[in-house]
């Protein structure tokens, strides 16, 4: 790509597909690596992170890219596969350059930066950060009035600031198509400074399916600086089994209070599970699964199916017991699984339809007992019901594989052994 190469903006290459020579693709751009200069040169464009389908982040150097276009990255095919690791002189354009607040050099009018383009040097396989696309006035969003306006590099002055209080809706809106986990690495990848700034922009809904993502670390320290009202709200908002692993690391006054705040019902619900041991079935359990009473239909069931906030574990199968249908509930009745409600008629009540021959967990089962259960019986979900026959939740096989997997999976998994030398 030489001298007339065009000018990429920097947010069209957010997620983009990374591919070798052969056509086969190899991961996904994350964000653009530069290392900023003196004076009012560019900055100098390194290279690029690229997430691997093992969601490892590596760095891919500038120099082994062959062509950006039509949507697409091509390399040379040679990858260094150790992790990522970002240097005290690098600054990652993504993460830490949007929604800052720059001047503007022949004003001095403060303006927030939307998105930054860069370009191949003519003749060069070097490549810089050109231009930069700004607003004026307060505000980092596109919805926000103000004129927008693209500048030379040299134009702006700022970046080389630490700055307080930047925002992080643009960056939001890079990645608002991301997964709940894949976020979740966008995040344990940044700042504690960028992570915190980007967590208060997320919603309380967003911030809580990103929250079950992260490592133990990670959620202390992001709940730690959200306010207590705030962190309340998206405690709430976590599957209560979630929210009672987290609320379990924290001092117990912090809890307390934390606690004391939620609304009452979801309170009860998170207290509930606290009150059993770690490992457990009754530990483990999510106190939301769909419960239908004995008269309800199967066009009943596939309506509650049909939730969209439902992980696709509650959703395979529904419980029907006797009245209260919250837990705990009246007499556990049996289970039915998603594919018996597609094979009847919409009008067939489901207490005709009940497997009530397999035997429900207790909730003091033990880790290996529940493990064994799901193994047996090909299971993605299982009832837990106490010694009186009331269901009092269920444990799916997602939360069994978190407890079976090392304590640090999830730290491992964001951060695979191996150090790089991401230099030319």
């Amino acid at each position: 790509m030489a001298g007339g190469a065009p000018r990429i903006f920097v947010s069209h290459l957010a997620g983009i597909a990374v591919f070798d020579p052969n056509g086969d693709q190899v991961g996904r751009v994350r964000d653009v690596v530069a290392m900023l200069r003196v004076g009012r040169r560019p900055p100098r464009v390194l290279g690029l992170v690229v997430e691997l389908s093992t969601r490892r982040r590596i760095f891919l150097p500038m120099t082994r890219v062959t062509g950006i276009e039509s949507g697409q990255v091509i390399t040379t095919g040679v990858l260094n596969v150790r992790r990522f690791e970002q240097r005290p002189t690098e600054r990652l354009v993504l993460g830490e350059m949007l929604d800052r607040r720059v001047r503007l050099v022949e004003s001095g009018e403060e303006v927030t930066v939307l998105d930054v383009s860069v370009q191949q040097l003519p003749a060069r396989r070097d490549w810089e950060i050109d231009r930069v696309f700004v607003r004026k006035g307060k505000g980092g969003t596109f919805r926000r009035k103000g004129e927008a306006l693209t500048v030379d590099w040299s134009a702006v002055d700022g970046f080389s600031l630490e700055e307080h209080g930047q925002g992080a809706e643009n960056l939001l809106a890079t990645f608002e198509q991301l997964r709940p986990a894949d976020l979740a690495n966008v995040l344990h990848h940044l700042s504690p400074k960028r992570r915190a700034e980007v967590a208060a922009a997320l919603t309380n809904e967003r911030l809580a399916d990103v929250l079950e993502e992260l490592p133990e670390d990670d959620q202390i320290e992001i709940l730690g600086k959200l306010k207590e009202e705030r962190a309340a709200d998206v405690l709430e908002e976590m599957d209560p089994d979630d929210a009672a692993d987290l609320l379990g690391e924290l001092p117990e006054d912090d809890k307390e209070r934390l606690l004391t705040l939620m609304q009452p019902g979801e309170a009860a619900d998170v207290r509930r599970l606290m009150a059993y041991e770690d490992r457990t079935a009754g530990g483990l359990m999510t106190t939301e699964p769909i419960v239908l009473r004995p008269d309800a239909t199967v066009a009943d069931a596939l309506a509650r199916v049909r939730n969209p906030d439902l992980s696709p574990a509650l959703a395979a199968q529904v419980y029907v017991c006797r009245p209260p249908d919250e837990t705990p509930t009246g007499k556990y009745l049996g289970t039915i699984h998603f594919q018996r409600l597609l094979r009847d008629p919409p009008y067939t009540m489901v207490s005709s339809i009940l497997d009530d021959d397999l035997q429900a967990l207790s909730p003091s089962a033990l880790l290996p007992e529940i493990a064994g259960f799901f193994a047996t019986y090909d299971m993605v979900a299982a009832p837990v019901v106490d010694e009186s026959g009331s269901l009092l939740g269920a444990v799916t096989v997602d939360d069994v594989l978190d407890h079976m997997l090392p304590d640090d999976w999830r730290e491992q998994e964001f951060h695979l052994a191996g150090d790089v030398n991401h230099g030319d």
